[in-house]
Formats: structure tokens, sequence, C-alpha cells
């Protein structure tokens, strides 16, 4: 099993680990605890590097299989045996403007579940840019915009966020825990990962944010888009 540090501190940007497993074969490095977000949830793995016995080894991309985090490594050096120390650096210019983006996401969430009382569809996301699909029936270019200087407005609020983890009944007792229409968190799941932006929003999720929504910058919306007759996308890209 691996620790999965970010889970409590996003801004961990370098970490040491101990290797307890390795793929040979697609050069993977499985660790007893990273830093480094494996995906999941429409936000992509983190990249960044691993470093053993003065190698560097740069980070290709992670993946989260079971409970196990695995980083496949580039290049052709041999790998890290088992039970090998290695240091673990972030791409961190990366990371951090998906902490801002899937935080802007959030925001853009909790503002429409608010005013309109609209469930998730889906979701995705890349450093500074993303969508969002919605259960709106229409959308029009005036509702688009009111929905943007709602976003900027809470924004600017620099509400603060917060992390939980809960007991899976506990966290199950909170209203509206599961914004998407779909309930996506597998039955087996004894704990659940709570993110609150305070005063907005409320709801289970695993990946990286920021402390505050003054981090995330102004909030455009770039695009709109009718993905079926109650889907309905919204497009984002973040300023400074």
């Amino acid at each position: 099993m691996t620790q999965l540090l970010y889970q409590t501190d996003s801004y961990l940007r370098s970490f040491t680990a101990q290797v307890v497993e390795v793929d040979e074969a697609g050069r993977g490095v499985c660790l007893d605890q990273s830093a480094l977000y494996p995906g999941g949830g429409g936000q992509p793995y983190d990249t960044g590097t691993l470093s053993a016995a003065g190698i560097s080894y740069p980070v290709a991309r992670s993946k989260k299989i079971g409970d196990q985090v695995f980083h496949y490594l580039e290049g052709n050096d041999p790998l890290p045996a088992a039970g090998a120390q290695v240091q673990g650096e972030i791409n961190w210019e990366r990371r951090y403007a998906l902490m801002r983006t899937h935080s802007a996401l959030h925001v853009l969430c909790g503002v429409v579940f608010r005013d309109y009382g609209a469930l998730v569809t889906g979701g995705d996301m890349d450093p500074l840019k993303g969508r969002m699909d919605f259960e709106f029936e229409t959308m029009q270019k005036e509702l688009v915009q009111t929905i943007e200087a709602a976003v900027n407005r809470e924004v600017a609020l620099d509400r603060p966020l917060r992390v939980a983890i809960l007991p899976r009944a506990e966290a199950f007792q909170i209203p509206d825990l599961i914004r998407t229409k779909i309930n996506l968190l597998p039955e087996g799941i004894a704990q659940v990962r709570v993110v609150e932006i305070s005063g907005l929003d409320l709801q289970a999720d695993g990946g990286t944010h920021v402390n505050r929504t003054g981090e995330i910058g102004t909030v455009r919306v770039v695009d709109y888009k009718s993905k079926g007759k109650i889907n309905k996308r919204i497009y984002i890209e973040l300023g400074d």
C-alpha cells in the first residue's frame, strides 16, 4: 500500500520514499509513500523526478493500481531495486497549475449547484483550463456570463479550502456530498476524503487543491456547448 502524501498536503514538493516493488518491463517503481498525484477524477497525473544512487529518473507518468502507486521512469539507466531509498521531486509548475484549475472547477460546481441545483455529469482538466458538464436543459450566453461573474466573485472573496478524511458513514451524513449524477465512490472505501470551500461547496474529492480561492486567479468561460438534451458543457481558462 502506498501512503498518499498529497491527500493531506497538496503543497509538498519533495519527499523521500522506499521502493517496494519494481516493474522492469514497464520501467515502473512502486513506492511506500508518494506526493505525486497518480491521476483520477478528471485531474491528470503528476510528473517529476525520482533520484537514487546519484541517478535522476524523469517520471513520465504516475498510476494508481489498487492501493499501490507506480511511477514510470524515462531513460535507460537500471531502475532502483526494491528496498532502495529514493528522493522524489514534483514538477511544481504543472502541479500548481492543476491545483488552481481543480479548485476553479470546484468553485464553478459550487456556484452552479447553489444557484441552479444542477448536478455534474462529467469533467476534465489540463493545466490552467478545463471543462465541466452539467444537467441543464438550456444554456444561453446570458446565463454563461452570469455564471462566470458569480465564479469570479467567489474567487475574489478568497475563501479558504479545507480537506478532511472521514469515516464513510460520517461522510455520507453530509447533505449533497456527491455532486456528480452518478456516485463514483466504490462501495469498499472505508474513508472518504472531502474538500470544502468555506461557505460555498463541500463534496467528496481525491485531488489536489490550493489553500484559498484567491490563488485561482481570473476564471474565464471561453466556450459552452450542448452535449445532449439535458447535458451542457462549460469550458474555462485561468488567467493570472
